[in-house]
């Protein structure tokens, strides 16, 4: 019997101590997902603050440019002047006094290809890449262009055919807080 015991006092040594090398880890996961959670915390915070900041530039540059159409005169900042365009700025919605220069220089280019075209004819994203210059045969790039010009038809700068094609053009939409932009 003395024998019977001892061999269950083993195992039973032995359990107790992978439950603590079995806590050890978990204390380890715990910690590490832990750290985790704050870098997406602080990954989610620093994305919604640009986010932000994009919008409140856009505003300001929406803000601006309607005053100086009505003949008024606005001090635009320093860093975001009306007439400059912000790579990765917020495409704002056209407007009849709005210029092109409050365009990205890739929205920019976009809508002078279109423009380009005799008769206006429509392009798809594939061809709007070839014409400018981007290799139309890698999907990302063509789908980086195709999200440009549906953003900007989106908003009014071009015309997005039920064929998913896009030409030049504008439209009237409806700008939020207000009445339609042209």
């Amino acid at each position: 019997m003395a024998s019977m015991l001892g061999l269950l006092e083993a195992r039973e040594v032995s359990a107790r101590e992978r439950v603590d090398v079995l806590r050890e880890e978990a204390a380890r996961a715990a910690a590490a997902l832990e750290a985790g959670e704050i870098e997406l915390d602080r990954r989610v915070i620093a994305r919604e603050e640009l986010v932000d900041a994009l919008a409140a530039s856009a505003a300001e540059i929406t803000a601006a440019t309607e005053a100086e159409g009505e003949g008024g005169t606005v001090l635009t900042p320093v860093s975001v002047p009306a007439s400059a365009s912000v790579p990765g700025a917020v495409v704002p919605h056209w407007r009849e006094a709005l210029e092109v220069s409050v365009l990205s220089p890739d929205n920019q280019r976009i809508l002078n290809v279109l423009q380009d075209r005799p008769a206006l004819e429509p392009l798809r994203a594939k061809d709007i890449a070839a014409v400018m210059g981007i290799d139309a045969a890698v999907a990302a790039k063509v789908e980086g262009v195709r999200s440009k010009a549906k953003r900007l038809a989106e908003r009014g700068w071009l015309l997005q055919e039920a064929s998913g094609a896009f030409s030049a053009g504008r439209r009237r939409v409806a700008v939020p807080g207000g009445g339609p932009s042209a």
